[in-house]
């Protein structure tokens, strides 16, 4: 089996210039699992939950997690069991080289909350190397007159297991002139020597051949073989000397190959071939003889491969000095490798949290490690994010960082941020690296909807189409998602004097209000209600707006003739004295309209008359006044047909009619024109037959309110007030109010009415008295007015 030389890899201490703060949690002591090399892939090494106190459950619950130093997975959880299973399989040699023990640290990670439990792994070796030699033979040179028990030193051979199982023996073949020994160096390693027993003879032999045997001490142990040619040579007296026997360099590490690292020269007092001295590498190590190269005449050292301080700081290399005569001198060089610095600084993410949820607390959103390979300042390392993020970093235990957050976070001013970690060593020059992260912020329902108005007016026309689109109420929401998502509906009113929701319906999904019935601004000039937007979340939130809904008149109505009554049975008759003068105030006529504005401007049109130009018509009041004296060919019965009309577009009318009767005093009986003898005598059978229908109406309604009096006493005073306002024998009650606040009805009125029989009183409920406060030049001038009314008879 032929030998390969292994790289011993050195350790070293890398400062960091973190100031460590304890974390919750933290765990101060390690724990140590133990695994033989060679184990095969997902062999248990240890249980986790036992080693750090928890139940298999939590580490789960918790997000335990396993990491080592430079992203190199040995180990993998199984949170199922809590066991610790290998990755694959290790080898200690290619681990530690010839360390002992073999720790390969690492850390477990807890959250909720946060802690980092120290471990450790060690590896323990087991005998799978032979020990082997670096060179297939050995050759000695002894002067023939070397004297018995003188030693020589032999190469020993390299084991890259450890412990037991890299001690060696060494035994030396059955001879008759050499036997073997063991030496420890001051390095506690063990060589072979080959002490000489029985003086040589040149003449009787000149070279000896001898085979050295090296066991180790494993189980089972392992062994291997070198030949030894001894050549035995003339007399030689001086042996070579070195000025120092041990020397110190110093080179940098980023060297370039074929550097000269130093020159190694020894003196020899002896003259011809005995002084010629050659050099050459003593007990040094695969790993140096790949390194260095050394001149064999000059004694130059040569570097042959690139160094890494980062790997091996310093080298010890042992160098021989022979002359020709065989006698020998040993000196060391001690390398030191200059750290340069040449590695940037590393970030190794261990967790990241994305997205979060905003308002939330103090929220640890990455944890990292930071290392960098250099030493010194060069291995000092200071981290740093954006100055203008709510996130901080908070250095924890084994060269871990934390990222949380600072405060609350708002989603609906930034929904994303893009941080920047920045890693740096103190060096010179200083190397940076960079490591970005995008951490998203998940939406919360912390904003309710909002309406554009807090109040809203509406108008609609009356008369208007059922499911008429009215008008919408619009809200917004800054959530997103389903937390923006927003309902509507209508609050029921405070009172129940309206029926809303027969009235009004909303969209629940984009907030239009609809009309669900014709609306009559007569009945209703306006309401409101409330609307409710109420967003998707949990809990939800919600706002509220008032709308109100305003609706305008149209032209609807016709007017309504109040005076004289249009649907009496018995005509109502206006007396004028045919000693009255031009201007003198004949009549009224009063109309009202119910409908508003313009609508209920009321004007009057004398349409036709007995004699067109005896009378004369106010457009504006409806008063009707003399145009000229009476003379004694006008006829006694003047008939005046009224035309009333509103300003509505398009406008209505209503036709009214004046019985105007010329006499010469008021104290003239009654006189029976010549022209209605027949209508005269119908009139008087009817009125006879209405009397007797009254009396018998009159006796059941006594008789019924002194039977209910009891349970109808409130109904009955309103009917007596009813009749009480519409007597045959009492004024017309109080005076009219201008409804549509148009000046239709400027002034105060009063007028003596009679009623027919078959009148009914309903026909001026919606009159409402007043009693008006007139200046004093309208006092009078209504009196005269009022004074001429009061002429006007009633007759059956």
């Amino acid at each position: 089996m032929e030998r390969k030389d292994t790289m011993i890899p050195q350790q070293r201490q890398v400062l960091f210039l973190l100031v460590l703060l304890g974390v919750s949690g933290e765990a101060s002591e390690t724990v140590q699992f133990s695994v033989v090399e060679e184990m095969e892939r997902d062999s248990s090494v240890g249980n986790v939950a036992k080693a750090v106190g928890l139940e298999v459950g939590e580490l789960s619950n918790r997000g335990a997690r396993i990491s080592f130093k430079g992203n190199k997975d040995f180990l993998h959880l199984n949170h199922r069991t809590g066991d610790l299973l290998l990755r694959e399989k290790l080898d200690r040699e290619e681990l530690c080289g010839t360390a002992e023990p073999c720790v390969l640290p690492f850390q477990i990670l807890l959250e909720n909350p946060f802690q980092i439990v120290r471990a450790e792994l060690i590896v323990e070796d087991v005998n799978d190397h032979s020990p082997v030699f670096l060179d297939s033979e050995m050759v000695l040179k002894i002067p023939e007159n070397t004297s018995p028990g003188t030693v020589f030193v032999l190469e020993n051979a390299q084991d890259l297991d450890a412990g037991s199982n890299s001690l060696l023996n060494y035994t030396i073949s059955p001879n008759s002139h050499f036997h073997s020994q063991i030496r420890n160096n001051s390095k506690g390693k063990r060589y072979p020597e080959l002490v000489l027993d029985k003086a040589l003879d040149r003449e009787k032999q000149s070279e000896i051949t001898l085979t050295l045997i090296v066991v180790d001490g494993g189980v089972p142990p392992r062994s291997g073989t070198v030949q030894v040619r001894v050549l035995v040579v003339d007399v030689n007296d001086n042996a070579p000397m070195f000025t120092q026997s041990q020397y110190e360099v110093q080179i940098p590490e980023n060297s370039s190959i074929g550097s000269k690292v130093f020159t190694v020269s020894a003196t020899d007092s002896d003259a011809g071939n005995n002084a010629d001295i050659s050099y050459t590498f003593l007990h040094a190590s695969e790993s140096i003889r790949n390194i260095f190269q050394l001149i064999e005449k000059s004694g130059e050292l040569y570097l042959k491969q690139k160094l890494d301080f980062e790997l091996t700081q310093s080298y010890t290399i042992d160098i021989q000095a022979t002359d020709g005569g065989g006698l020998s001198a040993e000196c060391s060089v001690i390398v030191q490798v200059i750290d340069l610095n040449d590695n940037p600084p590393e970030m190794t993410m261990s967790s990241l949290t994305s997205p979060i949820p905003e308002n939330s607390p103090e929220t640890v959103v990455a944890v990292f490690r930071v290392s960098d390979l250099d030493s010194g300042e060069n291995g000092k390392i200071v981290c740093s994010i954006q100055d203008d993020l709510p996130f901080a970093l908070k250095p924890s235990i084994e060269n871990f960082y934390t990222l949380v957050t600072e405060g609350t976070l708002d989603r609906e001013s930034k929904a994303e941020y893009n941080i920047t970690i920045t890693v740096s060593d103190l060096g010179s020059p200083r190397l940076t690296s960079e490591h970005n992260i995008t951490v998203l912020i998940s939406d919360v329902n912390d904003n309710p909807p909002v309406f554009s108005q807090r109040a809203y007016k509406l108008y609609l026309q009356e008369n208007n189409s059922p499911a008429l689109h009215i008008g919408s109420a619009s809200a917004s929401d800054r959530d997103s998602g389903i937390n923006a998502k927003i309902t509507y509906s209508l609050l029921p009113p405070e009172t129940g004097d309206l029926p809303l929701f027969s009235y009004i319906s909303i969209n629940s999904d984009n907030g239009h209000l609809y009309a669900l019935r014709s609306l009559d601004y007569e009945a209703i000039q306006a309401f409101q209600f409330t609307v409710r937007a109420v967003d998707g979340g949990s809990p939800s939130l919600s706002s509220q707006a008032v709308v109100q809904v305003l609706v305008e008149d149209e032209n609807d109505n016709s007017p309504f003739v109040l005076y004289p009554l249009q649907n009496g049975t018995a005509p109502c008759n206006d007396l004028v004295p045919r000693a009255a003068e031009p201007g003198y105030l004949v009549t009224k006529v009063v109309a009202v309209d119910r409908d508003w504005g313009q609508n209920s401007w009321l004007s009057y049109q004398l349409v036709k008359a007995t004699d067109p130009g005896l009378f004369t018509l106010f457009a504006h009041n409806g008063e009707v006044h003399t145009a000229r004296p009476i003379s004694d060919r006008d006829t006694i019965k003047q008939k005046l047909l009224v035309l009333v009309k509103d300003n509505g577009q398009p406008p209505l009318s209503t036709m009214a009619t004046l019985n105007v009767l010329l006499v010469d005093g008021f104290s003239e009986p009654y006189m029976q024109f010549p022209d209605a003898p027949k209508e005269q005598v119908q009139t008087d059978s009817l009125t006879t037959y209405l009397v007797i229908s009254l009396a018998s109406v009159s006796f059941l309604f006594l008789v019924s309110v002194t039977m209910f009096i009891a349970i109808q006493l409130w109904k009955s005073k309103k009917n007596a007030t009813d009749i009480s306002r519409f007597t045959s024998n009492g004024p017309f009650p109080g005076h009219l109010v201008d409804v549509s606040r148009t000046g239709t009805l400027s002034q105060s009125y009063q007028y003596e009415v009679c009623l027919a029989s078959g009148s009914e009183t309903s026909e001026f409920k919606f009159l409402k008295p007043v009693v008006p406060i007139l200046p004093t030049s309208q006092e009078n001038e209504a009196s005269t007015e009022n004074s001429a009314l009061r002429n006007s008879f009633c007759f059956n």
